[in-house]
């Protein structure tokens, strides 16, 4: 963490140098919501605010067709896209349209929804709770699973006026799904095909900056964030750091930022989208959400948030208890990365024999985490495979 701000600072000062102050690459879209992002490119966007059952207001961002396709006589099949921890719906915008995935699937012919988790920039509304309240912030990605995805994948369906849809999740977004599809049956039956991106497991891999944080005392984190919200950069610094990555020479040292904490991929990021990538991540979750990902770390066990005494009163055991991957049905797809040192193949490998249903995986050896978000050969690695399977499970 010390890092990161180190070379922010490092990064605030070459601002100063005359000559970077030319040739800039200050995209217009790091100062846009996903809606607006969307609109920008000329595609078509509808926004929704999803009330989950405990009382979470969700925005989901739609682009209902693509723009070689507007006029369809029957309904598109419908594909959610759910972010990562630290992530928002402009994840999956933030690149030009034809090397983002949300825009491609469009253009593809999918009615493509994107869901924001609450907590994060465009998700932070309550029916009875502030943010400011301690009880806003009391979730990990277990609460995420059980009302933020089912009430989600209802609405959409309910929406579209369609039985079933493709769900795909990077990072925690997989996860998410592992646990709604596990939990609630009845949610699985509506998943056509489940593609995760890179899913974290018991990260017992895991390197880099995510490792520091995981590795920390909770009373550290308590110390460094309170029991609210997990905040690397307010929106503010984001902002600044937009304006800091947008020069040349500067942005080649931003995108070490995110090879510190994604894996070392140094040619597979677009340059010129650093200021983008800057400026939307890393974004919100709970610092319970991390607290959850500490314990999974420490008991290399991916499991139920641990209340320690509280257990017996929370689950009537002592101790939480294990996600049962094994009992979902859902067809699943699974990538990792090579050099991903958050979601290490090792530990997805290790995951594989777990998921009863496994119809596809591939490792790409070359990628790290962000390259399934924002990798410049991603639709030859990536977005292919995925058309492929979504026209076979359809």
């Amino acid at each position: 963490m010390w890092l990161f701000i180190a070379i922010a600072c490092l990064l605030q000062q070459a601002t100063y140098s005359e000559g970077l102050k030319d040739k800039r690459h200050l995209n217009p879209q790091e100062f846009m919501s996903p809606n607006e992002i969307i609109k920008y490119w000329g595609y078509p966007s509808e926004e929704y605010e999803i009330l989950t059952e405990d009382g979470y207001y969700l925005k989901a961002n739609r682009i209902p067709h693509g723009l070689r396709n507007p006029g369809m006589s029957e309904p598109r099949p419908v594909v959610l896209l759910v972010p990562g921890v630290l992530a928002e719906a402009r994840c999956w915008l933030a690149n030009i349209p034809n090397n983002s995935l949300g825009f491609f699937l469009a253009d593809a012919g999918y009615d493509v929804w994107i869901i924001n988790n609450r907590g994060t920039t465009w998700s932070r509304r309550h029916q009875n709770l502030s943010i400011n309240q301690e009880e806003f912030w009391n979730f990990s990605f277990h609460e995420q699973a059980m009302y933020d995805i089912p009430a989600t994948i209802d609405f959409i369906l309910k929406k579209t006026q369609q039985d079933k849809l493709h769900y795909i999740g990077h990072s925690q977004g997989g996860s998410l799904g592992f646990i709604s599809f596990t939990a609630m049956p009845q949610i699985a039956k509506k998943i056509k095909l489940f593609m995760c991106f890179s899913p974290p497991y018991t990260l017992v891999r895991t390197k880099g900056l995510m490792k520091m944080i995981v590795s920390l005392h909770d009373r550290v984190k308590t110390h460094l964030w309170g029991n609210k919200e997990f905040v690397f950069f307010s929106n503010k610094l984001k902002t600044i750091n937009a304006n800091l990555c947008s020069h040349p020479g500067i942005d080649k040292l931003c995108l070490q930022l995110i090879f510190l904490v994604s894996g070392f991929n140094e040619y597979n990021l677009n340059v010129s989208r650093t200021d983008v990538y800057m400026g939307t991540y890393p974004d919100f979750t709970s610092v319970k959400t991390v607290r959850h990902w500490s314990q999974i770390a420490k008991s290399k066990e991916f499991k139920y948030f641990d209340y320690g005494k509280e257990n017996k009163v929370v689950y009537n055991m002592t101790k939480p208890p294990f996600y049962k991957i094994e009992e979902m049905m859902v067809p699943t797809a699974v990538w990792s990365g090579g050099k991903d040192i958050i979601a290490h193949s090792k530990d997805i490998e290790e995951l594989l024999p777990r998921i009863t249903n496994l119809v596809f995986y591939k490792n790409i050896p070359s990628w790290h985490h962000a390259d399934f978000l924002w990798g410049l050969d991603a639709p030859s690695q990536l977005y292919t495979d995925v058309l492929y399977l979504m026209e076979t499970y359809k």
